[in-house]
């Protein structure tokens, strides 16, 4: 049966984590917030095509992505309640640990340096789900997550769409089926609130621009790699829409 809006909010944001949920779980993932002063502006001259602002900073949002989503695709394997829940977690890793190789291998080409964190709102996506335990984890992880991937597709597209350059062409390309895939394992945990993430992707809350930027890396320090654990054998490309779950 599914649940009314009021009772299904209730579920998934529970008691003290609404105003914290409502800030936190919003579309910075992929530079939905564009940090870039003005996106179409060519910044460089590549033999893969011009590089706008737009470009690089998609190029660092996509990896900034991976530095928080990683992570907490690593917790939901290890905590997840339910075989679908750690089956997304898998994914999350999976997806994630393949972008972020094509985004390391893309950089240098571009002339693009690349964070080795989250922006202070990501990593407090991961705090907050860390926070919770059993069912609560499951619902508050889901719905941090999928939040921020329904945002996104607009922003691929954008990309997709205009940029002259091939490697952030081919980027984009990846990041799509990447995200319909985490899109589509998310809601195949039934624990999607439909009403509650469709109100937060439209309706955003404003933070400063510091909270949304990745910090710089310090000088010298080595570029960090997400990796995927061996035997993780998860296709991100193709992903299977099933029927709608109920909320459990």
């Amino acid at each position: 049966m599914r649940m009314s809006r009021r009772a299904a909010g209730t579920v998934f944001i529970g008691g003290g984590l609404v105003l914290t949920l409502a800030a936190l779980a919003y579309p910075a993932m992929l530079g939905v917030q564009n940090t870039a002063t003005t996106p179409s502006r060519v910044i460089a001259n590549t033999r893969y095509g011009p590089l706008t602002e737009a470009d690089r900073d998609f190029v660092v949002k996509v990896r900034a992505a991976g530095l928080w989503e990683h992570p907490l695709g690593l917790l939901a394997m290890r905590r997840g309640t339910t075989p679908e829940m750690k089956e997304a977690g898998e994914h999350l890793v999976a997806g994630h640990s393949r972008l972020d190789a094509t985004c390391r291998k893309i950089a240098p080409e571009l002339g693009v340096t690349l964070p080795n964190q989250a922006s202070p709102q990501q990593q407090q996506f991961v705090a907050t789900a860390d926070g919770s335990t059993g069912k609560q984890f499951d619902i508050t992880a889901v719905g941090i997550m999928r939040v921020t991937h329904g945002q996104i597709f607009p922003v691929i597209a954008k990309i997709r769409a205009g940029t002259q350059n091939t490697l952030v062409r081919q980027l984009a390309d990846q990041a799509n089926d990447t995200v319909l895939d985490h899109i589509t394992v998310l809601e195949k945990t039934g624990m999607v609130n439909f009403d509650q993430v469709n109100f937060q992707q439209t309706n955003p809350p404003k933070l400063p621009d510091e909270q949304l930027t990745p910090p710089p890396p310090q000088p010298g320090a080595p570029v960090v790699a997400l990796t995927e654990p061996p035997g993780l054998n998860v296709d991100t490309t193709s992903p299977t829409p099933t029927a709608r779950p109920t909320i459990r």
